[in-house]
């Protein structure tokens, strides 16, 4: 055996499922789940391609398990919780995870071989409904209904371009304003200079969705 296969037979020795999935989900966050590749984390573990097929037999099961570590990430509330701060915080953690793997989001609800983690989450989801009054019906309206909003805060967040608060004020003055006359756009002229002198934050925004997605739920179910 050559030196070389002698160094590639001591770092695959050292390869396991988790470590090559963690690998992956390390890849995807630094440069998307389009820059991934088996090629391209075998480079990334020192390892050969081939060997990673040892423990994902391909790439759609590496990026069921990559999901199923997201959804691991996602923090599941307590039983004894009401089912509105149950959902609250579910919505909230979620969307904290999914800006820490933007790249997932729009993989969340595609795979067809979920792992565990992923119905657990789902089992806790529903089963927080259905104890709440909804039915059976109710509860999907309200599953798809909520992780809609989360999905689509998440993934609207992560395209925006800006990240606080202050760069959207420093970017409306110097950026919009300029574009938006008061003549041609009175009302977007108003409530851009409005909002930057109330030093609005956009990050409030999620918490205010989501209490009218909540409320709008509540009339849905028979506590009974």
């Amino acid at each position: 055996m050559s030196a070389k296969e002698q160094r590639q037979v001591a770092s695959d020795a050292g390869l396991s499922k988790q470590r090559v999935v963690v690998e992956a989900v390390r890849l995807a966050d630094r440069e998307g789940v389009d820059g991934l590749s088996m090629r391209r984390l075998a480079v990334a573990l020192g390892a050969g391609a081939m060997s990673l097929y040892h423990y994902v037999a391909s790439k759609d099961e590496l990026l069921d398990a990559m999901i199923d570590i997201v959804f691991e990430e996602i923090e599941l509330p307590p039983e004894d919780l009401d089912w509105q701060s149950t959902m609250r915080r579910l919505a909230v953690s979620t969307r904290e995870v999914l800006a820490r793997h933007p790249w997932a989001i729009g993989l969340m609800e595609s795979r067809t071989s979920p792992g565990p983690a992923n119905l657990r989450h789902r089992e806790a989801f529903t089963a927080c409904l259905r104890r709440a009054g909804f039915s059976v019906v109710t509860a999907t309206h309200a599953n798809w209904l909520l992780n809609s909003y989360v999905y689509g805060y998440a993934l609207q967040v992560a395209s925006l371009p800006f990240d606080t608060a202050d760069e959207l004020a420093e970017m409306t003055e110097d950026v919009y304003l300029p574009q938006l006359p008061p003549d041609e756009f009175p009302y977007l002229n108003e409530s851009a200079a409005a909002l930057v002198a109330a030093g609005y934050d956009p990050a409030e925004e999620f918490a205010f969705g989501l209490d009218l997605v909540l409320a709008a739920l509540e009339p849905l179910r028979d506590p009974a």
